[in-house]
């Protein structure tokens, strides 16, 4: 997983836990927000499981 895509993931999936955390009361969805948890997580240990299915690869090569 490339630099730019581990950024990515941190920025969006902490964006979506702080929505979760701090968003509106009234949306009864909210636990969707939850969801970051998971970019967050793949970022960190730099391996995504649906890129190793689907063969995508956004790291250069060495």
């Amino acid at each position: 997983m490339g630099s730019v895509d581990r950024i990515l993931r941190l920025i969006v999936g902490i964006a979506l836990v702080l929505f979760a955390i701090f968003g509106p009361a009234d949306i009864t969805w909210k636990w969707v927000a939850w969801i970051g948890v998971v970019p967050i997580v793949t970022a960190l240990i730099g391996w995504c499981p649906a890129y190793t299915v689907l063969g995508i690869k956004t790291c250069k090569s060495v």
